[in-house]
Formats: structure tokens, sequence, C-alpha cells
């Protein structure tokens, strides 16, 4: 995954590099879900993976005044239009500014699942 993640570019300023989550092609009962179903979702997803922070992010200390909000490796959900969607090999990243996170998770899978 690093070596992936060297690829892909570097968050500028306040911003944040995500991986959005993406559903899995079967589900537990063994039915296999339709590539334009899975491409929606993947579209309509408001999950992602921190990959990359950019050096000014969570630096404002008066915004967020009780820490960093998320840091690598974390699951965050975010607005389902937030940020700016960039084409990348099997899917697409995401560039959200450090106060588009409106939350982490543990277990994107699990959340999903409820909603």
């Amino acid at each position: 995954m690093e070596s992936i993640a060297d690829e892909l570019p570097e968050p500028s300023g306040y911003r944040l590099l995500v991986l959005p989550f993406t559903p899995k092609e079967k589900t537990k009962g063994g039915i296999i879900i339709a590539q334009e179903s899975l491409d929606k979702l993947r579209i309509a997803t408001n999950c992602g993976y921190v990959i990359k922070l950019g050096p000014l992010a969570y630096a404002d200390k008066e915004k967020f005044a009780t820490g960093p909000w998320c840091k690598k490796g974390d699951w965050v959900i975010f607005a389902r239009y937030a940020g700016s969607r960039l084409p990348i090999e099997g899917g697409e990243v995401r560039i959200l500014n450090d106060d588009e996170v409106l939350g982490t998770i543990k277990d994107p899978e699990s959340v999903l699942h409820h909603i």
C-alpha cells in the first residue's frame, strides 16, 4: 500500500487525500452485485480512508482547539459531494479540506451495512 500511496498526489496546505470506501462485489449470501450498482455506490460513498495529510492540515489551533479530527490511517465520514474527485486506475481518490471531515469510524463495512 505504501508504494501505491507514494505515487498519489501530495495534498497541499490544509487538505487530506482520502481513498473512498469500495463496497464488496459479493454479498454475504453470495449474490454478485452488478458493476453498474458498484459504480453508483462508489460515487455516492461518504466514507474513506485517510492516505495523506497536507503540511498545514489541522494546524489552525483556534479552529481545531481540541486537536486534529483524524490522522493518517483513519476511516472518516464526509459529506457526499465534499472535496475534489481525482480519477485513478480502479476508482478515484478525493482531496478534502481538513474541516470537511464529519467524524471517524472503525469499520466502514459495518456502518454502511446499517444505513
